[in-house]
């Protein structure tokens, strides 16, 4: 079975690709590279053990796009491009609606053109914005988002389900993650930012690995155990597992339907540098800034229809979410630019 992997160079991408080929799917993908890599399709070959067709295609270009299509009898999509930096898209909000909606449209009409009827998303926890309970259930109300990276989640969700209620034959998954971090246990693939990581796991690891000299760690006055911010973080292995729970179930149903990836707890800063600290017998210096604009004091996951309907849940620690994201940042200092 032939799966069309967009942005599968990426970091959520590539791992995703790695689980596919394990479970006996062919992958194709496709990405532009504007946040990737290429030396990251050998790897991902090193480790799947068998060829993957690598495109350089941005999804916005219908014709390149087609292309693809046309070279290869698809049978899912799994949509993985986009911008995801939240503090660029308060910056550039119409680069962000022009590149994750125009790739998302585009997807679906060359889906439609060529007969392909299943797709799974990768959205984000983002969508529910500001937090009116807690556990996030898919079942809540979503929207209004707090930056315009999660407005174009949310309104790729919505251009999917109208897309799908057009076309009954038409299945479409769309998976709200919560905050992947870690790394493949091989350390061959893993985050690689560009710049100073605007996430906190990675700009644990390089300072760590001595190319930052100390954590920032923004807010500890927040109503949490410690008074820093509460996150719920999830293995990028879990997390790219979920996909191919998520594509299995797809082969089987069509509509629409929503779940969310996550560990169903609440992780805090310090909790997070701790638990790094232990895993990995190493000291990171950190010190308290004034809190950012826009974060949140908490959110995590109810990841339960997750495990009830396709039959996931997680199973990494946050420990071992530490070990491997070391493990992959001491072997490749400066990411894949060795």
């Amino acid at each position: 079975m032939n799966v069309l992997l967009t942005g599968g160079a990426g970091y959520i991408g590539s791992h995703i690709a790695v689980e596919l080929a394990e479970a006996g799917f062919d992958i194709i993908i496709v990405d532009n590279y504007s946040n990737a890599s290429k030396e990251v399709i050998h790897r991902i070959e090193e480790l799947a053990g068998k060829r993957v067709f690598a495109y350089e295609v941005d999804v916005c270009d219908k014709a390149a796009l087609s292309e693809v299509f046309r070279k290869h009898d698809i049978d899912a999509v799994i949509h993985c491009a986009g911008f995801k930096a939240v503090g660029e898209s308060v910056q550039k909000p119409l680069m962000y609606y022009r590149n994750n909606l125009g790739s998302t449209v585009t997807l679906l009409e060359t889906m439609e053109e060529f007969g392909v009827n299943r797709i799974i998303f990768s959205s984000s926890a983002t969508v529910y914005g500001v937090p009116k309970a807690l556990p996030y259930t898919e079942d809540m109300e979503t929207g209004p988002c707090t930056n315009p990276y999660g407005s174009t989640k949310l309104m790729s969700e919505q251009i999917i389900t109208d897309a799908a209620a057009a076309r009954p034959e038409m299945s479409a998954v769309l998976l709200r993650y919560f905050n992947p971090v870690g790394a493949h246990p091989s350390g061959r693939i893993g985050e690689m930012p560009s710049g100073v990581p605007n996430n906190l796991m990675p700009y644990i690891a390089q300072v760590a690995v001595g190319r930052l000299e100390s954590l920032g760690v923004f807010g500890d006055d927040y109503p949490t155990k410690d008074g820093t911010g509460v996150r719920d973080y999830i293995h990028v292995v879990d997390l790219a597992k979920g996909h191919v729970a998520a594509l299995k179930y797809s082969l089987e149903q069509s509509g629409v339907d929503v779940f969310n990836l996550g560990s169903g707890q609440g992780s805090s800063v310090l909790d997070l540098v701790r638990a790094f600290e232990r895993a990995n017998g190493l000291k990171i210096p950190y010190r308290i800034l004034p809190r950012r604009e826009g974060d949140l004091p908490a959110y995590w996951a109810d990841a339960d229809k997750a495990e009830r309907v396709l039959g996931w849940k997680v199973e990494r620690t946050l420990e071992d979410m530490c070990r491997d994201t070391w493990n992959w940042q001491k072997n490749n200092p400066n990411g894949y630019d060795e």
